[in-house]
């Protein structure tokens, strides 16, 4: 008996020094004040610090992720209005970034910019989330990005592996658009808008489009992550990728998440196929984006030199 007794409180004292697993993203957060003036400084840091903190100390999904397996990403929130006390307009720029298998290179995964980020915010109120019922339009934004960042970070590494989380970002985005508990009043819930975030989770749910989500894959798994040890074989991977995206973006012209990933990885294609020994790669190569994302050209001809 006593060693029963033992045995028992030996496991739960392991149980109880375990450390927790770690959460999912590691996130910087950034606010900054544009044309406007906040009297009190400290008001800024605790947004900003609140912010960062629901983001990193929430468990938003299941799985466990190692310390090293957390998904990096930076926003930057830039303050261009206050309509009234504890009410702000921003824009938001999100970066998430995915490190290269056998490297110490990390990749931007998610460039995007929302330029209808409004929230209502008060220091004396904690800030909360819940996947089932809306609690306030900060809190929403945060929990959409935060499952679209993990979502496509889980695209990368397994094909169409991101379904789970934008159907709970579906669901922030269906509760928070019909939501009557506060005044906020935000339209990038809605599909009357363009480039928002209603049409950028639709543009990954839409079947249709289902080649960009299975392109990621493709790019970072199959082509990205083995680059350091079979060069062509990964870029013959991501010109495939690529391939399927521009075939569905010609289909879809304007499509929102075709330009978030072009604006990310622009730089990095060029990069990637600079140095290859395949002249014929690389002209149909440029030719292709050069048509897909001319923003981009200048950057895409470097390539052929």
């Amino acid at each position: 008996m006593k060693y029963q007794f033992l045995t028992a409180l030996s496991l739960l004292t392991l149980l109880a020094f375990r450390p927790a697993a770690a959460q999912e993203l590691l996130a910087e957060v950034s606010v900054t004040t544009e044309n406007v003036t906040i009297s009190d400084p400290t008001l800024v840091r605790q947004m900003q610090n609140d912010m960062q903190s629901l983001l990193n100390t929430r468990a938003w999904t299941e799985e466990t992720y190692r310390p090293e397996e957390r998904i990096k990403l930076k926003m930057f929130v830039g303050i261009t209005e206050i309509p009234t006390n504890g009410t702000y307009k921003a824009t938001m720029r999100l970066i998430s970034t995915r490190p290269i298998y056998g490297t110490g290179y990390e990749t931007n995964v998610v460039s995007f910019t929302d330029r209808d980020f409004q929230f209502n915010y008060s220091p004396q109120n904690p800030l909360d989330f819940s996947r089932n019922s809306f609690v306030s339009n900060l809190s929403s934004l945060l929990g959409f990005y935060a499952y679209l960042v993990i979502g496509i970070d889980r695209d990368t590494f397994a094909p169409l592996g991101g379904s789970p989380y934008y159907d709970l970002a579906r669901n922030i985005v269906n509760y928070s658009a019909n939501q009557t508990t506060t005044n906020e009043v935000d339209g990038g819930w809605r599909e009357a808008g363009s480039r928002n975030r209603y049409w950028i989770l639709n543009n990954l749910t839409d079947p249709q489009l289902q080649a960009f989500r299975t392109a990621l894959y493709g790019y970072y798994r199959l082509g990205m992550d083995i680059f350091i040890e079979k060069p062509d074989q990964a870029r013959t991977a991501v010109m495939t990728a690529l391939t399927g995206l521009q075939q569905t973006a010609v289909n879809r012209p304007g499509t929102l998440f075709a330009r978030a990933f072009f604006d990310a990885k622009a730089e990095e294609i060029a990069n990637i196929f600079r140095t290859s020994n395949n002249q014929q790669q690389k002209q149909q190569l440029v030719t292709m984006l050069i048509e897909v994302d001319p923003t981009n050209s200048a950057k895409y001809q470097t390539v052929l030199r």
